[in-house]
């Protein structure tokens, strides 16, 4: 019998942790979900760990759920990370090709990878990924794979995503705590990126937007290639604050105020229609508009989305996607949201569900799982590209061996 391969994703979100476990069987390609749990967030701040013990006893108790529905137990995982402080920076590798003939093999890509990766980062940074864009041989330029082509000169074009070494490790602290190993840390949007978004996608143009709890991550994908990411500091629990703030009424009543009556575009509601806040708490007992509560969530809603847009316009992409921006997280459940995203951002809306995956867990098909679903993806692109290899976090503490793990998934999103 084939060797079965089943791989964890974990997401720290800062309202809730998830993980998902997925398997596949000798050549199907499929990746089949066959466990997902989650838990409220404890310890985590926008993203950011802020108490370890806590975090801790939030993760054990997520893994324990996902052995209890999968009836396996978690040995390592992929680890899904997004904080403000994590940036992406363009960078170039050039590097002579030492054979005679000229050819070029896989050494000379993983060496002009390397070469890209001898960025100047800050001291207290570290590098999470070094992902390709395009190759130059000689003069000859965008090229995907220049394994098999002759030249004297190999030049990449590259993106460095970076983060906080002080985050990067408080993560890896409480995961190893919680008695697992790290297969890799991915940056959050590039996991739900790969759960969500097709390759005729990002070949055309595409930004895929999470928002979440506390943070807005998203990435701009063309020509199949990664343009840019951004985290923008705002998400769902500041709609929720406004609607408190706005309503002079506690955060319990506004979340649930938004969920039962929460739309993106106020005009939809009618303005007689009211609800009695005493249904929802002894201590209130005023009546409100729906269309107020509307109100006040379209304009958070729109900051938001004009924030994705600036993002747009500091790379010349403003309005000029045709895939459009695709919606994902906790926050993109709001009715209306697609066509408040239409108008601000004067492009194509959808939601972003994961396409990428099957599973008979009906949970999976929820846009809070996205990223964690995407990094179970993450994990089976890497182990079948790399002969079914996992390598692990110890291993790579500096992430010195990344460009080849790293070539290995750009390889995997070749049409």
């Amino acid at each position: 019998m084939a060797r079965r391969h089943v791989i964890t994703g974990i997401d720290f979100g800062s309202s809730a942790i998830r993980a998902v476990m997925g398997t596949t069987q000798g050549q199907d390609q499929q990746c089949s979900i066959i466990g997902v749990a989650e838990v409220p967030s404890a310890g985590i701040t926008k993203g950011a760990i802020t108490s370890i013990e806590d975090t801790v006893s939030a993760l054990s108790l997520c893994l324990e759920q996902l052995e209890r529905m999968s009836g396996v137990p978690v040995e390592s995982a992929y680890v899904g990370i997004a904080t403000p402080m994590i940036t992406s920076i363009p960078s170039h590798g050039v590097i002579a090709v030492s054979r005679a003939n000229g050819e070029i093999r896989e050494e000379d890509v993983e060496r002009a990878i390397e070469a890209a990766q001898a960025v100047a980062t800050p001291p207290n940074a570290e590098i999470l990924h070094v992902i390709p864009r395009y190759f130059t041989v000689d003069q000859q330029t965008g090229i995907k794979d220049p394994v098999g082509m002759t030249g004297v000169r190999l030049d990449v074009e590259a993106k460095i995503i970076q983060g906080l070494s002080s985050q990067i490790r408080n993560v890896t602290k409480t995961v190893f705590r919680a008695g697992i190993d790290i297969d890799d840390i991915v940056f959050s949007i590039l996991a739900a990126a790969e759960a969500t978004l097709t390759p005729r996608q990002k070949e055309l143009g595409v930004a895929i937007v999470n928002i979440g709890s506390a943070l807005t991550s998203m990435a701009i994908f063309e020509e199949g290639d990664l343009l840019a990411t951004a985290v923008i500091p705002i998400g769902g629990s500041h709609v929720t604050s406004d609607v408190a703030i706005g309503l002079r009424t506690s955060l319990e009543v506004a979340e649930k105020l938004k969920l039962e009556y929460g739309q993106g575009i106020a005009a939809e509601v009618s303005k007689r229609e009211e609800v009695n806040l005493s249904e929802y708490s002894d201590t209130e007992h005023e009546r409100v508009s729906v269309r107020q509560i509307c109100d006040i969530i379209e304009a958070r809603v729109e900051e938001i989305f004009e924030h994705v847009d600036r993002e747009l316009v500091k790379y010349n992409r403003s309005g000029m996607l045709p895939a459009g921006v695709v919606l994902t997280g906790g926050g993109a459940k709001l009715p209306g949201l697609t066509e408040v995203a239409k108008r601000v951002c004067r492009l194509p809306s959808s939601l972003g569900l994961p396409v990428n995956v099957m599973s008979p867990i009906d949970k999976v098909q929820d846009t809070t799982f996205t990223t964690a679903s995407g990094l179970v993806r993450w994990g089976f692109e890497l182990s079948k590209n790399a002969g079914n290899s996992h390598f692990k976090f110890s291993q790579i503490s500096s992430f010195k061996d990344a460009p080849r793990h790293v070539l290995h998934w750009f390889r995997s999103l070749l049409p």
